[in-house]
């Protein structure tokens, strides 16, 4: 272990330090998943080792594939009904976790997001099958709620015993008239929730996208993609579009509704915030019916009027453009007020992000904007591209846990495909400087000789935090209470504790002040863990 009279440790010692605790063929391993940044003159950056199975017995942040199908991609949605087929803890888990909110269309617009349907199965369902009580948990849920669709998500023992979800609900569309569709999310599928992310993204796209003809009325109509709405995100971007004038068609998915994902085949352009989890969507959205898609970020105050510039940019229309500005002109001056008040405090203070699969990215504009420097951060579930950049996308190879993931075979939709760009226009845009169809990943973005780590373990996170001492650390609920306890504040990114919303202008100035408080406050270098205070009792065996 470092001395405390030494140095901070660089970048390299803290990787050979991480690594050398482990067994040699878990540290072989590790040693890929832990890089420190540099960036060569050609722009490529270190390769780093992801979306692979965390080691059995090391404790990691990741969630499983129900978690990211019924949590994250279907919990924000309002009138889709979920049930969850499986015992009933895990309906439990995936009940409003994440703090995302809705507004419906009116008082009495349904609203099912506060509701936890299980078919809460026994060890009886388990050895004879639990098929036919799923048939009466849908019968009895149409019963009480008459919704438009109901989504059924599997969970492990579903897999495990054989139950043809997707028979129930072709069953129950035909028996009930509605949209009754399923997924095999089982939370053993894939090595994180983000395979539930996709199978979640693909039945939608398969069962609900194109299925409404009449699309929102606008001159500029968009989709946003990887939106969750938590802590009020969606609210305050929807607030910017319409103030530019932006017709917003559908959310994938936060406070989205039925219609908008059956209606999103007529926007004009798909906006994608967290590429992790839906940057494939925007890709079949694009094969099917002709719509382009880019790359958004409206976490952080620069980075939200980058995103509606280039918005502006790809619909190229001089009004747009000028409205575009004019809003950011109106916004910016209380952003800069509030974030140089701030910045006297924070500036030179250090910050450690460990959240999701894009979020880590995103939230390091925001601490730049208040002169705070990241030392390191990771992803849960993410993969090289999320790192590296869609550039290394050619390189990549399938293997077993990816092949359990269908894979949607799409073509170009005989009526509906429309481009709407022609290959001229999409050229022309390019050369201006538009990025198309591009994502460059959070490597890049990140200052030289700072670590990235992949699946970040229990054990790396408190050995940072020794080594580092960081002024604040983000990451979710599994590591809040652990992270306090060594003196650190930690600032959840997966629900935000109670604060929000941060994305666009408004949300910049709700994060500086949050940062401030915690980053700024005495209390944390008072605290000690427990084990600090009375550590374990330590003997040695008496000698013979």
């Amino acid at each position: 272990m470092f001395k405390k009279t030494q140095k901070p440790p660089t970048p390299e010692e803290v990787r050979d330090y991480l690594v050398d605790k482990f067994p040699t063929k878990i540290a072989r391993k590790r040693a890929k998943q832990i890089v420190v940044n540099s960036c060569e003159d050609d722009g490529s950056v270190p390769e780093i080792l992801s979306n692979t199975r965390t080691t059995p017995g090391v404790i990691t942040q990741r969630g499983c594939s129900y978690a990211g199908c019924k949590g994250v991609i279907l919990g924000p949605v309002r009138d889709i009904l979920t049930i969850t087929h499986g015992p009933i803890g895990c309906g439990f888990y995936s009940w409003l976790t994440r703090r995302n909110q809705t507004l419906p269309d009116s008082p009495e617009s349904p609203n099912y997001m506060t509701y936890a349907l299980s078919t809460d199965m026994q060890e009886s369902d388990i050895v004879f099958g639990g098929e036919k009580k799923l048939k009466e948990a849908v019968r009895e849920a149409y019963g009480l709620f008459q919704p438009k669709a109901i989504a059924i998500c599997s969970t492990c023992p579903v897999g495990l015993i054989g139950d043809d979800v997707h028979a129930v609900a072709r069953d129950m569309k035909a028996e009930l008239g509605i949209n009754v569709f399923a997924f095999s999310c089982e939370g053993y599928k894939g090595v994180s929730q983000s395979a539930g992310h996709h199978i979640a993204n693909n039945g939608i796209f398969a069962h609900v996208v194109g299925t409404k003809e009449e699309g929102v009325p606008g001159k500029f109509r968009i989709n946003m993609l990887g939106e969750y709405n938590i802590g009020g995100d969606a609210f305050e971007i929807e607030r910017l579009l319409k103030a530019c004038g932006i017709t917003l068609v559908a959310s994938f998915s936060g406070n989205a509704d039925y219609d908008q994902f059956a209606s999103a085949h007529t926007a004009d352009l798909n906006c994608i915030m967290c590429h992790r989890s839906i940057n494939y969507v925007a890709e079949m959205m694009e094969t099917k019916y002709g719509i382009p898609w880019i790359k958004v970020n409206f976490i952080g105050a620069e980075a939200s009027a980058k995103s509606l510039r280039k918005i502006a940019q790809y619909f190229d229309d001089p009004d747009l453009k000028a409205l575009v500005e004019k809003v950011i002109a109106s916004e910016m001056p209380e952003v800069e007020r509030v974030a140089a008040d701030i910045a006297a405090r924070t500036t030179g203070k250090t910050a450690m992000l460990f959240v999701g699969g894009s979020r880590a990215h995103h939230y390091q504009e925001l601490f730049k904007e208040i002169g705070m420097k990241t030392l390191a951060a990771g992803y849960e579930f993410g993969h090289r591209d999320d790192y590296e950049g869609r550039v290394v996308l050619p390189s990549l190879k399938p293997d077993a846990d990816s092949r359990n993931i269908e894979e949607l075979d799409v073509h170009p939709d005989p009526e509906k495909f429309s481009p709407r760009k022609s290959d001229e226009e999409i050229k022309k845009l390019i050369a201006e400087g538009l990025s198309l169809h591009d994502y460059e990943g959070m490597m890049k973005d990140m200052e030289e000789n700072t670590l990235t780590i992949d699946d970040i373990s229990h054990h790396e996170t408190e050995k940072l935090i020794e080594l580092w001492r960081p002024d604040v650390f983000c990451a979710g609920i599994k590591e809040k209470y652990v992270v306090q306890k060594s003196g650190v504040p930690l600032k959840q990114l997966h629900s935000y504790d109670y604060g929000g919303p941060y994305a666009g202008f408004k949300g910049a100035i709700n994060f500086y002040r949050d940062i401030d408080r915690m980053t700024s406050t005495r209390i944390w270098r008072h605290i000690k863990a427990p084990w600090q205070v009375n550590p374990e009792i330590t003997a040695e065996f008496a000698a013979a």
